[in-house]
């Protein structure tokens, strides 16, 4: 059976921890930045993990 590919997409938008976790960026942080608080877009930076609900779905395409 033939390996299978990385989904190039998938692969951009999130990483894999140490512990096997997968982090991904939050949203809201691109356009209309002047009407959010400086506490609300600090806090935008920090990185989320994924939720269990989409957990399963995300790592079928990183095929490690």
């Amino acid at each position: 059976m033939p390996k299978m590919k990385t989904r190039k997409s998938v692969a951009k938008r999130f990483k894999i921890t140490a512990t096997g976790k997968i982090r991904r960026t939050r949203a809201g942080r691109r356009h209309l930045l002047s009407g959010k608080s400086r506490k609300r877009k600090r806090n935008l930076r920090r990185a989320a993990l994924v939720s269990p609900a989409d957990f399963r779905r995300i790592a079928q395409a990183f095929a490690r």
